[in-house]
């Protein structure tokens, strides 16, 4: 390696690729790096086809609403979406996969989500498409955590502040 910009040589990016410390699986499950860099994200991360079916679906997917991977694969959305915004989200979905654009462009958004127990959770979920290499939508992903603590604070801090307040 170059010591002033530490970039392998070619003959040392050969070695570092031959190298078991540096592959790009597990060998102890087979796991790609991209399946281990899913799995291990702290977010919340749910691929669903263009038919809304639940395909991927990360540890902390499980930790944010509750239900396991076997649980949730092979499920539509509606698993983790309340009653009362299924109308909505569909709409928002079809729209998204039938023009290949999401309305948020990828900026993150607070929304309701629904936990295995029943509760519903606030959500802050970002949203792509993902598209073949010919550009043909293939479905969705988003990224989500659990921002309901964050919330409700937030909710009891505005109302003590409007209580508080004088009344001209």
């Amino acid at each position: 390696m170059d010591a002033k910009t530490e970039t392998p040589t070619s003959g040392e990016a050969q070695a570092s690729h031959d190298n078991p410390a540096v592959r790009i699986h597990n060998a102890s499950d087979g796991m790609s790096l991209d399946a281990l860099i899913l799995e291990q994200m702290a977010d919340a991360v749910i691929y669903a086809d263009r038919n809304g079916i639940i395909q991927r679906w990360n540890r902390a997917a499980e930790s944010v609403f509750g239900f396991s991977a076997a649980e949730a694969i092979g499920q539509g959305l509606d698993l983790i979406i309340p009653e009362r915004l299924r109308a909505a989200h569909w709409r928002g979905f079809d729209a998204a996969i039938n023009s290949g654009a999401t309305r948020l462009e990828g900026r993150a958004t607070i929304t309701r989500g629904l936990h295995k127990s029943g509760t519903t959770l606030y959500v802050e979920m970002s949203f792509a498409l993902v598209t073949d290499a010919a550009g043909a939508v293939l479905g969705s992903v988003a990224a989500a955590r659990d921002v309901t603590d964050r919330v409700n604070k937030e909710k009891a801090a505005a109302s003590r502040g409007s209580q508080t307040s004088p009344k001209t």
